[in-house]
């Protein structure tokens, strides 16, 4: 394997790898003729124990150090009738290294586990622009981010609150990647600009971020007011916006309020006679079996994008 091929496999930047090669020693055994090294099995084995070492809190230094004096412990695997171990095996994909339980996700969710843990900011930044170019906003978010994030969440539920800081290292860095990755801002059209807002009480922002990313990556106008906006304010900015939909996201069902969504989907504006309401879309788990007559509930990030991009546009022309 290439470099670049083991950093995607470990899910760390190749300059990660390079960095291990030239202070710890952790290169290839074997060397072949020419500039690029290649990695065997063995190779990449030890620079695994590195990054399950390094996760743990282990100085680089005293991890190198265990990495190539040590054999990774061998994995049992069931056997297929055959005999032969099977072709896949969710226990070498299941953790990030440090007893992060991942399940069966993408490769990249591992290397973004291991970064956050590490609390490696160039990393982390660096794997979550990679992620989100590959893959696009709204795969990236739900293929990789979000399982990651729910991962971090269960391991800070289960450890006596021991990695608050990880969660909220990733968060910031989840939120920085979006606002680098989005296109600039999308100049406002009348009467097809979208809303989007935390009902208040609610600041868990970071679902309606990555909504506005993609709804301005597909040229749609947001108006983003972020967490907790109070009723007054909500209802100020939906009158001087005119928008055609508005998002209110709620996270908890404390704070998912039926009749706020009921009062800004009856707000109308215009002349007489041509007077309009906003669509308005009932966002997050809090709204979970709270049904709002006229109000749509998406079940996700690609279903609220599918419903507001045709809507909006339908509003420009």
């Amino acid at each position: 394997m290439t470099t670049g091929e083991v950093a995607r496999r470990l899910g760390v930047a190749p300059t990660t790898v390079r960095t291990w090669v030239r202070r710890y020693g952790l290169g290839p055994d074997a060397h072949t003729e020419g500039r690029h090294r290649r990695w065997t099995a063995a190779d990449v084995a030890r620079l695994e124990r590195m990054c399950a070492l390094t996760a743990t809190g282990l100085p680089p230094a005293e991890a190198a150090r265990l990495a190539r004096s040590e054999e990774p412990p061998a994995v049992a695997q069931p056997r297929s009738a055959a005999g032969s171990p099977p072709a896949s095996s969710p226990v070498s994909r299941s953790r990030a290294g440090s007893g992060l339980r991942l399940g069966d996700v993408r490769q990249e969710c591992r290397g973004i586990a291991r970064a956050a843990l590490r609390l490696d900011a160039a990393v982390l930044d660096e794997l979550l622009l990679a992620a989100i170019t590959e893959h696009g906003l709204v795969a990236a978010w739900t293929e990789v981010i979000v399982p990651t994030l729910q991962a971090v969440g269960r391991k800070w539920e289960t450890s006596g609150e021991k990695y608050v800081e990880v969660e909220h290292f990733l968060s910031w860095h989840v939120s920085g990647a979006l606002r680098r990755a989005a296109p600039r801002t999308v100049a406002d059209r009348p009467g097809a600009t979208t809303v989007l807002a935390c009902v208040p009480g609610e600041n868990h922002t970071l679902p309606l971020e990555v909504l506005s990313a993609a709804l301005t990556e597909r040229g749609v106008p947001v108006r983003m007011f972020g967490g907790a906006l109070p009723v007054e304010s909500l209802v100020a900015a939906v009158r001087r916006t005119g928008p055609a939909a508005v998002g209110l996201w709620a996270q908890s069902r404390t704070t998912a309020s039926r009749p706020l969504a009921q009062h800004v989907a009856a707000m109308e504006w215009g002349v007489r006679g041509a007077r309009r309401r906003p669509v308005v879309l009932a966002l997050g788990p809090g709204w979970a079996g709270r049904t709002v007559a006229g109000v749509a509930r998406p079940s996700g990030l690609a279903e609220a994008v599918a419903a507001l991009e045709p809507l909006v546009s339908a509003q420009s022309s």
